[in-house]
């Protein structure tokens, strides 16, 4: 059996025991042209050189021919059948030249908190995962590239990795005593390094309404790797009122639907619904969902958990979030009790900020505060021409019969009593109150009546 058909096997028997997996994407590979410092291999006859302080194990699959290579002081170059490395002269290819070697790039860059370095071993077509989850959860089993070579660090101050199981290679560990052998071997610490913990034990997931992740503790590391590329920051989110959702590291524009759940709750059930009932419509092409489990608020004490729908808008199309939003409420309200469903909530970002860059806000709000200060201007010269205004200096006395100014409903208690009262608070519409985002509530208990007006 070949190692894509070991991998498909290995993704099986993890749909067959009801547990997720989660791809080590990136290799220290010998022809993966980034993993150099020019973004290509090493071309015949060039230099090459390895950091000297680097730890690194490296595959090599092809032959190659170099003019001088420097190997760092402690790693290994796996050699493939065929490959190998021959002596060429210094420019011996049009494209190499006399110019600066060829340097393998710090192999220590890759973080298992980075969630650009995983991908879900059942990924789907419309769904995607809010970034704490992209990292292996404590329930879902690991797999690094059984015909590739690659370095994993565990990052200081994180807390303790903690997964199913990890299969490394062409061994599965799903002891704490058989991993702790491996990462303490030659083996183990080429591929792992840093002061962080690892281990494994055997959690399965048996709630068919699912698990939480159990990453909250380490999301701050999680959004730390991620956005080190942004320099630390998030992106300013295209819309009004965005949403930032449980395990999301930056705002989104979208809708999110909170589930109460009851025991015949099935997350995979219901995730398959959205994908073929809702997701299909032309409707909604170019939303991306998420579904998970996640701890709900301490303050909510009738149950500990809830479903966290996230609904984000990827293409230029807008208001689609929303729609699908209140189309998911809708299908609550109607089959909730079949679904397991107790009652359900949505939030709704506002409209979007067509250009919304910083520099665009700053010079719409310059532009309103200028013609503001032109219209205080020109005003009075207008007025005064039209004989509406006249100017008085402090000292002059105003003739008699003339009013000394109008009537102020706040100071005068006469006035303020024939002015309507205000409306109650709790009579202004929630979309109203907050301009930030929209809140819907339906309980499909009770509200059979509501859900249909």
């Amino acid at each position: 059996m070949g190692v894509l058909g070991r991998v498909l096997l290995w993704l099986q028997l993890c749909a067959l025991t009801h547990a997720a997996s989660k791809l080590w994407v990136p290799n220290t590979d010998f022809e993966v042209a980034a993993n150099w410092s020019q973004n290509r291999t090493p071309c015949a006859g060039g230099a090459v050189e390895f950091p000297a302080d680097k730890m690194v194990s490296v595959l090599v699959r092809e032959g190659h021919a170099v003019s001088d290579m420097l190997l760092p002081l402690d790693g290994e170059l796996v050699l493939a059948s065929g490959a190998g490395f021959g002596v060429s002269d210094v420019g011996s290819h049009p494209d190499c030249g006399a110019g600066d070697p060829a340097v393998f790039r710090d192999s220590d860059r890759f973080s298992w908190h980075d969630p650009h370095l995983w991908r879900s071993g059942d990924e789907a077509p419309g769904l995607f995962s809010v970034d704490a989850e992209r990292v292996p959860c404590r329930h879902d089993d690991v797999v690094f590239p059984p015909s590739a070579s690659f370095r994993v660090g565990l990052r200081p101050g994180a807390s303790p990795v903690r997964v199913r199981s990890i299969s490394a290679l062409g061994r599965t560990f799903t002891r704490d005593e058989d991993l702790a052998a491996f990462l303490a071997s030659r083996a183990g610490r080429l591929r792992f390094h840093g002061p962080g913990a690892l281990s494994v034990g055997p959690e399965d997931c048996a709630d068919p309404s699912g698990c939480v992740c159990g990453n909250a503790e380490a999301q701050p590391w999680i959004c730390a790797d991620l956005l080190q590329s942004l320099g630390g920051r998030c992106p300013q989110a295209a819309c009004h009122g965005a949403l930032r959702p449980q395990g999301q590291c930056c705002d989104l524009c979208g809708a999110v639907v909170l589930l109460t759940h009851g025991p015949a709750f099935d997350l995979e059930r219901y995730r398959a619904r959205i994908l073929d009932t809702f997701l299909g419509l032309p409707q909604y092409h170019g939303l991306q969902v998420a579904v998970s489990k996640v701890p709900r608020s301490p303050l909510l004490r009738e149950a500990n958990t809830e479903i966290q729908v996230v609904l984000v808008e990827t293409g230029p199309e807008t208001g689609g979030a929303g729609r699908l939003a209140r189309a998911l409420l809708a299908d609550v309200a109607e089959h909730g009790e079949a679904l397991g469903v107790l009652e359900a909530t949505m939030r709704e970002s506002g409209a979007h900020v067509w250009g919304s860059s910083a520099a665009g806000l700053a010079g719409g709000v310059a532009a309103a505060l200028l013609l503001a200060l032109l219209v205080l201007l020109l005003a009075p010269p207008l007025l005064r021409r039209a004989g509406r205004l006249r100017w008085r200096r402090r000292q002059e006395a105003a003739p008699a019969g003339v009013p000394l100014g109008f009537h102020n409903p706040v100071f005068d208690v006469k006035a303020s009593e024939e002015l309507p009262l205000p409306r109650p608070l709790s009579l202004v519409p929630k979309a109203a109150a907050d301009s930030k985002s929209h809140s819907y509530f339906v309980n499909p208990l009770f509200a059979g009546a509501e859900a249909e007006a």
